[in-house]
């Protein structure tokens, strides 16, 4: 019998992974944690029944969330990353030399330690030393924070469960009293094409408006995700993401990547006509 696995990503739409095996299974006190072999993506991260990693395609959607900002501002020092979990994005971090310290804050100790153990390829990264691992809620840390990072990178899952409280007007405020004068927030923006998507990224969009000066979306093509078209929100009190990109400086540093370019920064803020509708 083969084994496949179905996500339903909206009412009447299937996404299935023909899959060789489960490699862990587990329930948390949030959710619930699974992870698969398959033979076109590798190994795959589950949360609640929504594919979040694949092996395969993961370097897309966390080269795109980090190096955006990065590239923007090229001196930048303190980061606060709350959700990611998989250390994708830590992973992408740890390879710029001017970030001295990288506060993750997770809120299922659970999801670090099962990527820790069966994606260390991802997740390595979670043990370097600029890294501190804070296990709490997201929406509670970032309350205590004031004036304190140059970059908050929001790798959140979509707006239920655990990750509801990462889509409030709240939880934007604190974000932008949490940065500093020249700080950038960047978040996973949800697909703009489904109807249940894109309703949240809409919402997302006009309660960061309502904070921030500086307020673009941007895009990029994940196989596995919904649609395969994702959006990220890019935020900041003072750095327009096109107009202060310093593709030199980034250029120089030499980082090797497999999605993201300068060129493509530039294209990936030109958004479709359907997208800017609904964006308002």
């Amino acid at each position: 019998m083969e084994l496949w696995y179905t996500e339903e990503q909206t009412n009447n739409v299937r996404f299935s992974i023909r899959c060789d095996k489960q490699i862990y299974a587990a329930e948390s006190d949030y959710q619930r944690i699974e992870i698969f072999s398959t033979p076109e993506f590798g190994k795959i991260l589950i949360l609640d029944d929504r594919i979040m990693l694949t092996e395969k395609d993961e370097f897309i959607y966390h080269e795109m969330i980090t190096h955006i900002p990065l590239s923007v501002n090229p001196n930048i020092k303190n980061v606060l990353v709350i959700g990611a979990g998989d250390g994708g994005v830590t992973a992408e971090l740890t390879k710029y030399d001017n970030i001295e310290h990288i506060d993750l804050v997770e809120i299922d100790k659970m999801v670090v330690d099962a990527c820790l153990e069966y994606l260390p390829d991802v997740s390595g990264k979670l043990l370097d030393k600029k890294v501190t691992i804070h296990i709490d809620d997201g929406l509670r840390y970032v309350r205590s924070c004031e004036n304190q990072y140059d970059l908050i990178i929001v790798d959140s899952t979509d707006p239920v469960g655990p990750g509801e409280g990462l889509f409030t007007k709240e939880f934007y405020g604190n974000c932008y009293k949490a940065l500093n004068e020249s700080g950038i927030l960047v978040n996973q923006h949800e697909s703009p094409y489904y109807s249940v998507y894109s309703r949240a990224m809409r919402l997302a969009h006009k309660k960061i408006a309502d904070f921030f000066p500086i307020v673009r979306v941007y895009q990029a093509h994940i196989p596995t995700y919904p649609s395969g078209h994702w959006l990220f929100g890019f935020a900041s009190k003072k750095f327009d993401p096109i107009k202060d990109l310093d593709a030199d400086a980034w250029n120089k540093r030499g980082l090797k990547t497999r999605y993201y370019n300068t060129e493509l920064h530039k294209g990936s803020f030109a958004l479709p006509n359907y997208v800017l509708e609904a964006l308002g």
